[in-house]
């Protein structure tokens, strides 16, 4: 057991003339003069191996995070306007009449079959009740009927992937290295 100089650190190992090092921090160079408690760190202590990642801090998480919801929505709304288009060109060859889906639509279908049952009581099943027969905002209820939910969903697409590219590209200008002007 020994015990080291000015921290009085002890070590359960023999002592066999190394100093202790601390969890996480590099060993000190063989021939190094130890220092002493409250020392400043020679310039290499402080930067990173070339092979070492920096930790992810609070602004990269979210990074990931916001990059990773928008990569979601993006590829999600992408393939549901695709199904949607698809379904409406199918029919239109089947019947010969191209069949309007508005948003009003959409939602309606999309509520009922995910959230909202018969008997339901809530602000969804308000929404759904006020898709079915609206008593106010008559304007933006129209307008929910005549947008086609394709656009909407293809434009929810675009959203979803800029901000997907967005987020990616932040993340790697902050992992590259500054460049040097003029190379």
């Amino acid at each position: 057991m020994s015990i080291g100089r000015g921290g009085g650190a002890m070590s359960a190992e023999p002592s066999t003339g190394a100093q202790p090092t601390q969890t996480g921090a590099q060993p000190a160079p063989t021939g190094a003069q130890p220092t002493s408690t409250g020392a400043q760190p020679a310039p290499t202590d402080a930067q990173p191996s070339s092979g070492a990642q920096p930790t992810p801090n609070g602004g990269v998480v979210l990074l990931r995070i916001t990059g990773t919801f928008g990569a979601v929505l993006g590829y999600g709304c992408l393939a549901a306007f695709l199904y949607l288009i698809s379904l409406q060109i199918y029919q239109w060859f089947r019947e010969g009449d191209w069949t309007h889906i508005g948003v009003a639509d959409g939602m309606h279908v999309w509520l009922t079959r995910c959230c909202v049952k018969d008997g339901d009581t809530g602000r969804l099943a308000a929404l759904v009740h006020w898709l079915d027969t609206p008593l106010d905002w008559l304007g933006l209820h129209k307008v929910l009927e005549i947008l086609p939910a394709s656009l909407v969903l293809f434009a929810l697409s675009i959203l979803g992937n800029s901000i997907f590219i967005y987020c990616r590209d932040l993340h790697d200008a902050r992992r590259r290295p500054d460049s040097v002007p003029g190379s």
